[in-house]
């Protein structure tokens, strides 16, 4: 097929996605199921139109989810409208940390024990197939700013935070693997202070101090200039910028992008606390800036106060990273679906068995006991951990970064069969799971 040939079938899987979303939101298999399905039948297992190996193109692959990924990130940050000592924030730690960190753990032993793999290898598995996606993860995560659902709030956080920790552990994994298994103390040391310590610290503080104070001085210029009109490069320059300057002082991109989503909106907060005349409140809680303001009716905000300033800000960065994060998002999960046909792996499926119905659901359940949630809820935080594209960048990192071989080739498959069952099962189990939980509530 040529250039033409594959505009033509984009434009048409477009409006044949878009024309049908009412029917679709009413199956139980997700749009994202959708994208898988629709690359499984352009790959070569059905109509065999294009072959894409993500492993050969792993440097485009690699670029490619780090886009979807920062934008996703900061979208989740942006929407996220609790103070630092809300319970949704302690829980959000709580799984991306020591529950993060027994996944891992857990999939490590399974892989080792199970399928023969190197301690090396098993912990790339881990770290891989460990982390929930942020960008899959919408399909349970919090829709906007004034969602205050407990569930979705705990697993927005929890995608928000966990390439903290999941990271850190693939890099040492690459240390172990090219060191045949041994490190020495200042080997570890080093990897402790870099990757852990300095990438996690640097990432947060150049994130949120980007966020906070380019939301602030934004809100400024558009203030005091009168110009209302479309923000969308705000929001790509600091999704950028973000991103890039922690990346290139070592620190983690992702979370400097998610901590940029949180201080746009901390930098919203502000401006309502400083400002409380001209805000407005509902059962005496300040309205989010961007729900007081209509963005496709500029004209008439040409004496719009400083939180009307703010929320058009916030609501154009909303915008803008939502059709960002879903055209990647649909594009990744198409290619993965046509990539594997090459990558398919019987074994991935008994670790994604033993991660999805035991590691995780144990994992979440050891270290929420202490967060006053409910039992209920505690097992479908369990359940919901969506894999994606998160994992499919951290198979990229890898593969670029030097970890090759016939037994690297086999982890990788297995993480990739694993990552198409999640989106799957997963995925098709977020409806009725709500459902129920909706009525179980009720």
């Amino acid at each position: 097929m040529d250039f033409m040939s594959w505009t033509a079938v984009a434009g048409a899987l477009l409006l044949l996605f878009s024309l049908s979303l009412g029917w679709i939101n009413r199956t139980l298999v997700p749009l994202f199921g959708l994208y898988l399905l629709v690359g499984i039948g352009l790959g070569p297992w059905v109509l065999d139109l294009v072959q894409i190996d993500i492993i050969k193109y792993s440097t485009i692959i690699a670029h490619c989810t780090e886009i979807a990924m920062a934008a996703s990130l900061f979208m989740t940050g942006l929407k996220i409208r609790l103070p630092f000592s809300a319970n949704g924030w302690k829980k959000g730690l709580m799984l991306a940390g020591p529950a993060m960190i027994l996944t891992v753990l857990g999939v490590m032993v399974a892989s080792h024990y199970l399928l023969g793999m190197s301690w090396p290898l098993a912990l790339a598995m881990g770290a891989i197939v460990a982390p929930t996606d942020p960008v899959l993860a919408s399909l349970i995560a919090i829709s906007d700013s004034r969602d205050s659902d407990s569930l979705r709030l705990s697993l927005s956080t929890e995608a928000g935070l966990n390439d903290g920790t999941a990271l850190p552990l693939l890099a040492l994994a690459l240390l172990l693997f090219k060191a045949d298994g041994s490190l020495s103390f200042s080997e570890i040391g080093h990897w402790f202070s870099i990757e852990v310590l300095w990438s996690l610290a640097a990432g947060i503080a150049i994130g949120f101090i980007m966020g906070r104070g380019l939301g602030l001085i934004t809100t400024h210029f558009r203030y005091t200039q009168r110009e209302f009109s479309p923000s969308d490069f705000v929001a790509l320059g600091l999704i950028s910028l973000s991103f890039s300057v922690a990346m290139m002082l070592g620190a983690s991109g992702f979370l400097a992008a998610f901590a940029a989503g949180v201080g746009l909106r901390s930098a919203e907060l502000k401006i309502q606390h400083r400002f409380p005349d001209e805000r407005q409140e509902e059962d005496g809680i300040s309205i989010p800036a961007e729900v007081v303001v209509n963005p496709h009716q500029r004209h008439g905000f040409q004496e719009a106060n400083r939180v009307e300033s703010v929320g058009l800000v916030v609501g154009d960065a909303l915008t803008f990273g939502d059709i960002v994060e879903r055209i990647f998002a649909a594009a990744i999960i198409i290619v993965l679906g046509i990539t594997i046909a090459q990558h398919w792996q019987p074994a991935g499926l008994i670790i994604a068995a033993v991660l999805f119905f035991a590691i995780r659901p144990a994992a979440v359940w050891l270290t929420t006991s202490r967060c006053s949630t409910s039992r209920y809820q505690r097992l479908m935080i369990g359940w919901l951990g969506i894999r994606g594209i998160g994992s499919l960048n951290y198979i990229a990192w890898a593969w670029t970064h030097g970890m090759r071989g016939e037994e690297v080739s086999f982890m990788l498959d297995c993480a990739l069969t694993l990552v198409v069952a999640s989106v799957l099962i997963h995925g098709i189990s977020v409806t009725p799971l709500m459902s129920l939980r909706k009525k179980y509530q009720d």
